[in-house]
């Protein structure tokens, strides 16, 4: 089967948001390369040297203090699809170069971008029921990842107007330059908690079809664990997983100058990962030499699978082998990172993620409630825990005994609990999950009528 480059530099595919691919194939024949006209053929850019001559006109990290940051949260696609934009190449990234001096007169100083590692925005194509207009829904965030290296192309105003992946750099390397002259930091929002295969009835892209035991955790006959909510969890702490993140941080920092990461869920990063035993098959006479694959499941006495060492798969860790490897790394150590410290099995570590020496600032979802309780006017301690939440929520990053509630502050979490500064804290009142701050103070329940999710 043929399966995509997990370090591919650019993938082309569909060159317009929304298109489906070509509906008369049979995507079923083994003649056809694709898996269905929202799935499509997709090919791996392959850059040459003599295209390397981006200028970056003498363009440096602009290395900001984090306690300074304005931070807006953006979708490349959404802050300029809209006519009321009034751009020339709206919902793409030179749509938003057209938005920056506008960012700047409200005093924003850096955006963070919703996920721009290639995705397929057709992942959940379906008619949304009750449609007057018969319109379909989109994978509109992005948070599923096809492939890490590669900017996301169909956000691309070249790629949209037929050019190919040299110019997909090119324009995101110029949105990074021209927000960097207006003093801004671009930040990006990464998924590395999971890809889009999803489970065992996912499609194969490229991770599943390589390796399929060493990319995603998996449970000893195959099945996989799902701390992301996704359907898969990426086996982040397994060697061959933990290089190629982060190789993939330090390229999008050297090769485009960005200038932070949003890491989300980012307590997957913490997890064991799954082990199994490696073997090399006795290649068939006259075949050609079989690739190294992954033998038997390592478990425990009890047969639960392990990470090689005796850690039981999934469990945190308290010195997770990604996460220092990403906080100790040279080429990252101006880098701003930012983990959203939870996941979708329970795991919480606002003020105890593992950070160290203050390498990581947290999503602050205590700060979001807090705040949103004390303007709601909610009876209870809000008056006091708002005023702490505005001093740097020292409650949290200051204070080293943990509640009682806080079992992973109070187990393997420890060490990393209490004696940070209030640049600890990523504060924030409203953000992608959940309503918009206009429909926040506007509605008391969900209102997703449009899009029959309600």
């Amino acid at each position: 089967q043929v399966v995509m480059d997990p370090y591919a530099k650019g993938i082309l595919s569909r060159r317009r948001y929304g298109e489906l691919g070509p509906a008369h194939l049979d995507y079923a024949s083994d003649a056809v390369l694709g898996l269905a006209a929202t799935w499509p053929q997709a090919a791996a850019f392959l850059p040459k040297p003599e295209e390397e001559d981006f200028d970056w006109e003498g363009d440096t990290p602009l290395e900001l203090p984090i306690e300074d940051l304005v931070i807006y949260e953006m979708h490349v696609r959404g802050f300029t699809a809209h006519p009321s934009a009034a751009v020339q190449a709206p919902g793409t990234y030179l749509g938003l170069i057209e938005k920056l001096d506008y960012l700047k007169e409200l005093g924003v100083n850096a955006i963070e971008l919703l996920p721009v590692f290639e995705f397929n925005e057709l992942e959940y194509y379906s008619p949304i029921p009750g449609s007057p207009t018969g319109e379909h829904r989109f994978n509109f965030w992005g948070y599923s990842t096809v492939n890490f290296f590669s900017p996301m192309a169909r956000y691309s105003f070249a790629i949209a107007s037929g050019a190919d992946g040299a110019a997909l750099q090119q324009e995101f390397k110029l949105l990074v330059r021209e927000a960097h002259k207006r003093g801004i930091e671009v930040i990006l929002d990464v998924v590395f908690n999971h890809t889009a295969e999803g489970n065992q009835l996912g499609p194969t892209l490229s991770f599943r079809g390589l390796d399929n035991r060493v990319y995603y955790m998996l449970a000893p006959l195959g099945e996989y664990y799902n701390y992301s909510g996704c359907g898969n969890t990426l086996n982040c702490n397994h060697p061959t997983v933990r290089k190629l993140i982060v190789d993939c941080l330090r390229y999008w920092v050297t090769e485009f100058h960005v200038d932070g990461f949003r890491f989300d869920l980012a307590s997957i990063l913490t997890r064991a990962h799954s082990a199994w035993h490696t073997s090399t098959p006795s290649p068939l006479a006259g075949a050609p030499p079989a690739a190294l694959h992954s033998g038997g499941a390592i478990v425990d006495e009890t047969g639960i699978m392990t990470d090689g060492a005796g850690v039981p798969t999934g469990t945190p860790l308290s010195d997770p082998p990604l996460v220092s490897a990403i906080s100790e790394d040279p080429v990252l150590r101006e880098t701003k990172m930012i983990a959203e410290a939870w996941d979708c099995d329970g795991l919480y570590q606002v003020g105890a993620f593992p950070h160290y020496g203050g390498r990581w600032s947290e999503w602050n979802g205590t700060y979001r409630d807090t705040v949103r309780q004390f303007l709601k006017g909610t009876e209870g301690p809000w008056a006091g825990n708002f005023a702490s939440a505005l001093c740097g929520s020292p409650n949290i990053y200051a204070n080293t005994h943990p509640a009682e509630t806080d079992w992973w502050a109070n187990n393997a979490g420890r060490r990393w609990r209490g004696g940070r500064a209030p640049t600890a804290s990523i504060n924030f009142v409203s953000a992608h999950d959940g309503f918009t701050l206009a429909d926040l103070v506007a509605y008391n329940d969900k209102h997703n009528n449009a899009n029959g999710e309600n």
